[in-house]
């Protein structure tokens, strides 16, 4: 498998002439879904669906989208592509065995509500835990795209996460909020503390997987 990381969340995976989309929110390039055969939403949030972009895409291409049922009611008319997916569930999207893990959202804060959010294993291979720190406990994961910045997020927790998932190799996801500065303190914590070969990928760039 070939996999493009673009900016923030989005990922975008190409494996025997099928294309798959994960979280092409608002904060990535909407070229990400050109060609896309399938699409894997995470949950509803605008930084990991783009809903006019979605759209737009459909307009040209037919594709389905996997998700959690609540994406009906965001994506408005584009909610006739998605097939709903359940927490534990395994199923085929472009050509790819995937897996979906967790089932909702990181806490924000007590006072805003905890939506549904999905975490997916692609091929036995990749995962991408959408805005969760939930960890697959039936499977060793060779590559984690783990979040490392965010409203609900702590710098210890998200270090703990990686050292519980214990990949091989560990890329930085969910980093759209981050100026330079950032990303310098940010990549030396967890390239120091992660106990994995961590990177950061700049958008748009491609490797095998």
């Amino acid at each position: 498998m070939q996999l493009t990381k673009y900016a923030h969340s989005c990922l975008r995976i190409e494996h025997d002439g099928g294309v798959l989309v994960i979280d092409p929110g608002t904060f990535s390039d909407p070229v990400s879904l050109d060609g896309a055969d399938a699409v894997l939403i995470t949950h509803e949030h605008p930084d990991h669906v783009d809903v006019e972009a979605v759209r737009r895409q459909l307009d040209r291409r037919p594709f389905v989208i996997h998700g959690p049922a609540s994406l009906a009611g965001v994506l408005g008319d584009a909610a006739s592509a998605l097939s709903p997916v359940e927490p534990g569930a395994s199923f085929t999207a472009a050509g790819v065995p995937i897996r979906a893990y967790g089932g909702r959202h990181a806490v924000i804060h007590p006072d805003i509500p905890v939506i549904d959010n999905l975490g997916y294993l692609v091929d036995d291979v990749v995962y991408h835990p959408g805005d969760s720190l939930v960890v697959p406990e039936d499977v060793q994961i060779d590559t984690l795209f783990a979040p490392i910045h965010a409203p609900w997020s702590k710098f210890s927790e998200v270090v703990d996460f990686i050292r519980a998932v214990a990949p091989r190799r560990v890329y930085a996801l969910h980093d759209g909020l981050l100026n330079d500065r950032g990303y310098a303190v940010l990549d030396r914590q967890y390239a120091a503390l992660s106990r994995s070969d961590y990177q950061r990928l700049a958008p748009g760039t491609t490797l095998d997987v």
